[in-house]
């Protein structure tokens, strides 16, 4: 038994079977040494102000006016066969290509849209013309900020959940009409490949995670997208969160998924993985391919950390 093993072993049989130091250790030995910024992100004790990091109904806010280039650029990259990189330094935008067209996940913001995922995918020598759907994970604007670019200049269908929908409609600005509304457990079907749609609210009300099918020099892998990582200040949010991380937990268990993604690079080990790949030798593992027990303990420090908020909110 390691030190590290000892250690945690301990603080588990000092804390209370149900308080937040418990479920604490808990997200801490599931994260292991893949999973500790997400460890850290989501554990983190509010601060004294009392608000929760990465909640809020808008999320990923910024100052007016689109930041330098330089501070959120990202080259994109072929991670499978099937699947792409296309978003910036700190926001993911993946799209799957299929038989029939292109199936994006995540628009990213207004400002870096064209530049990431029209230009990326043109570098990659893809046809961004050939978006056909564009799933939001969910209402902040990192991620359904480029969605009316795409429908305006490509004619993507726009998918979102119904409660996030009515959340962007409430916000206004810059918004897409609202297209195709997911439901939960729908199959997305574009040509050869099938995405399947998860409503799992918590991080918004109507957060949508996937399961998708990817290939690596032809070996078929599952991977599972967790689609609203932050978490917020209220009861009924972090309810709702333990509850979606619980429910897609048992659905990637049984789907048998090895790859989880996220949609900001620091959370799947993205800003480690991406270089690699760029400069991955024939026949190199791919890293991404984790492993199923990787996956759910993946989930598994979601559903801890956001436990642990929970016991600590009036």
């Amino acid at each position: 038994m390691t030190l590290f093993t000892l250690a945690l072993a301990a603080m588990l049989s000092q804390a209370a079977p149900d308080s937040p130091d418990a479920h604490v250790a808990r997200a801490k030995a599931a994260a292991g040494t893949e999973y500790q910024n997400l460890f850290n992100f989501l554990c983190a004790v509010p601060g004294a102000s009392g608000r929760a990091r990465g909640g809020g109904p808008r999320g990923g806010g910024r100052p007016p006016g689109p930041p330098d280039r330089s501070t959120w650029y990202a080259e994109p990259v072929k991670v499978f066969d099937n699947l792409y990189f296309v978003g910036q330094s700190e926001y993911a935008a993946w799209a799957i290509t299929t038989s029939e067209g292109i199936i994006l996940l995540d628009t990213l913001f207004d400002y870096s849209v064209e530049e990431e995922v029209a230009g990326g995918l043109t570098k990659l020598g893809l046809d961004p013309a050939a978006i056909r759907y564009a799933v939001v994970t969910h209402a902040h604007p990192d991620h359904h900020g480029g969605a009316k670019f795409l429908q305006d200049r490509f004619k993507t269908r726009i998918v979102m959940s119904g409660p996030d929908w009515d959340v962007i409609e409430r916000l206004g600005g810059r918004t897409p009409a609202r297209d195709v509304v997911a439901t939960d457990g729908q199959t997305l079907t574009l040509g050869d490949t099938s995405v399947t749609l998860y409503v799992t609210p918590g991080h918004t009300p109507g957060t949508i995670s996937l399961v998708f099918p990817v290939r690596d020099n032809g070996a078929r892998h599952l991977a599972a997208l967790w689609g609203g990582t932050g978490l917020n200040a209220d009861r009924d949010s972090l309810e709702k969160y333990v509850a979606s991380a619980r429910r897609f937990d048992g659905i990637v268990q049984q789907a048998g998924a090895d790859i989880i993604l996220s949609n900001h690079t620091d959370w799947d080990g993205s800003k480690i993985y991406l270089p690699r790949l760029a400069a991955r030798s024939p026949g190199a593992p791919n890293p991404y391919v984790v492993g199923a027990p990787a996956v759910r303990r993946y989930l598994e420090i979601a559903r801890e950390c956001a436990t642990a908020r929970l016991l600590r909110t009036p």
